[in-house]
């Protein structure tokens, strides 16, 4: 007898969902989302996700206004919790929450009434090149060294840094300068001021940031993880306005407000170290990149300090606990990975959407010897060449559309491959294997790229949220004491290794090729032809 339902049999409700949760604010450069996950998992309930504008006034600058960045949280929050019954949980079931964020956008705001003083600096704003010169200038005996704070900071001068943005409002908004001496000014980068707003905003809104985020601002000492007063200095700062630094995971405060009031705020990482524990690299010698508008190499270096050698930036990792160490690491930065997949589509119309890049890219065998250096605004890591241009090399009659898409995958691949031999000569342990996460890594033939051109397995992430995951790891690692960040996370067993599928030869010899097209692009912006080549050109 068939004993299968039919129309007459009623239909029994969904098993309820159960937690306990843990949340995650994730506020990234051009959305915010509140994830919910199962505790010390990678399952994720529902979440709730809302673009964040951005708002271009000049050329260069890139603000956003702080009080949307805030009220877009707070509908995430709304909309994932209100998610969440509809599935059948239950609010009072999320235990705890963390935040992570894009990390250096600087927010400045009054004391008294909480409103913010400024718009945003977001990261990639590069209106501060001006000041870094000026501050280059100040720089003792001539030196003009970027480097001369990194043995305090880890860090060299660049417009990058909350410093130097917090320098320039201070030189370029007077309602900035005139808070600061008065005393009423607070300084935070964007997870600050979401805990400032979050727990009272003020009304008694807590002021604090921790270790990661406050080593990306080149005021705090990277050894004592307090922020120091020769640098403070040197920028012109005055300290009433930093926030309190506290550890990666603990208690920061409670919610004062809305559908989660009450319930704790323990975790507080940036976003590249958040994806470092997302992503579990929690022992030295392991390495993750991210790969999204820009690509992001984080290696972690245990508990020591490397300051690299080799353009590098030493960073704090992590710090799981205010009696836990410090984990630092180096990281590396490519300004351009798929930004530059929009310049194909936006400005050169090769492509019309992401969706075709893998499947043009399928279509040829190589890229035909063609190397795209997407020096659009310079190059970071490990060259920190601002004067850096874009350049295509190696074109002939038979390159065509496709092998220009395949070799902007490369050029991604070679980037990546430039901060990992960096990353090797620093720490003098060669990688095994490179953990990845990001947009781009849903395309396989990339993926494949990249192990062939570096030369070692790839392994991608279970889920793409591993930002979001590193937040709600270590928050619950904060409530939860016998919760083990180092245990499988998922169900549904290891990850399949890429491996690489060309001999070291043939990776070495492309590679020899990418650094001539490297060449070809530095210094780009300053250079002029000799006196003897600029007569004869002005005279043909």
């Amino acid at each position: 007898m068939d004993s299968s339902p039919t129309s007459d049999t009623p239909s029994r409700p969904p098993a309820p969902i159960t937690g306990p949760f843990v949340g995650a604010i994730d506020e990234g450069t051009t959305s915010a989302r509140f994830i919910i996950f199962r505790a010390g998992t990678d399952d994720i309930v529902c979440y709730h996700q809302i673009e964040v504008a951005s708002i271009f006034a000049k050329e260069g600058w890139c603000e956003q206004d702080p009080l949307a960045i805030a009220n877009t949280v707070n509908e995430c929050i709304a909309g994932a919790c209100q998610k969440l019954v509809a599935a059948g949980g239950k609010v009072e079931d999320i235990v705890t929450i963390g935040i992570t964020n894009q990390r250096e956008s600087t927010v400045v705001w009054n004391r008294n009434t909480g409103q913010p003083l400024a718009n945003a600096i977001i990261w990639l704003d590069n209106r501060t090149t001006s000041t870094v010169e000026e501050l280059l200038e100040t720089i003792p005996n001539n030196a003009r060294n970027i480097n001369y704070l990194r043995p305090l900071c880890g860090l060299p001068l660049s417009p990058y840094f909350s410093g130097v943005k917090l320098r320039w409002l201070r030189d370029n908004v007077p309602v900035v300068s005139q808070a600061m001496e008065k005393g009423t000014a607070m300084f935070g980068t964007i997870d600050t001021w979401l805990m400032y707003c979050l727990t009272g905003g003020k009304d008694g809104g807590i002021h604090k940031t921790d270790v990661t985020n406050a080593s990306r601002t080149m005021l705090m000492n990277i050894e004592t993880l307090q922020w120091d007063t020769n640098l403070l200095k040197f920028f012109g700062l005055p300290k009433t306005i930093l926030p309190e630094i506290c550890s990666s995971a603990e208690f920061y405060g409670n919610i004062a407000n809305g559908v989660l009031k009450g319930v704790s705020i323990t975790a507080d990482l940036g976003d590249q170290q958040a994806a470092l524990v997302g992503q579990q690299c929690l022992s030295k010698g392991q390495a993750k990149a991210t790969y999204g508008t820009g690509c992001f190499l984080l290696y972690n270096t245990g508990p020591s300090i490397v300051h690299s050698q080799h353009g590098l930036l030493t960073t704090v990792g992590y710090q799981l606990g205010r009696k836990s160490a410090p984990y630092y690491a180096l990281e590396g930065s490519v300004s351009i990975a798929g930004a530059a997949f929009n310049w194909l589509r936006d400005n050169m119309g090769i492509i019309q959407n992401s969706g075709q890049i893998e499947s043009m890219a399928n279509t040829v065998d190589n890229s035909l010897d063609v190397y795209f250096v997407p020096a659009f605004n310079g190059l970071y890591a490990p060259y920190w060449n601002q004067d850096a241009r874009g350049v295509i090399c190696g074109l002939s009659e038979e390159t065509t559309s496709e092998h220009i898409v395949r070799a902007t995958l490369e050029a991604v691949c070679f980037q990546v491959r430039d901060i990992l031999d960096s990353m090797h000569k620093d720490c003098k342990i060669p990688l095994a294997k490179l953990m990845v996460d990001g947009g781009m890594t849903v395309n396989n033939l990339f993926l494949q790229l990249q192990s062939d051109l570096v030369g070692i397995q790839v392994l991608r992430a279970k889920i793409a949220e591993t930002t979001a995951l590193g937040a709600a790891m270590a928050a619950y690692k904060a409530v939860e004491s016998r919760y083990s960040m180092e245990a499988p996370l998922s169900k549904s067993g290891p990850r399949e290794p890429i491996k690489p599928s060309i001999n070291a030869t043939e990776r070495n010899l492309r590679y020899q090729k990418w650094k001539m097209a490297i060449e070809r692009s530095l210094n780009w912006e300053t250079s002029t032809l000799p006196q003897g080549e600029r007569e004869a050109f002005d005279g043909a």
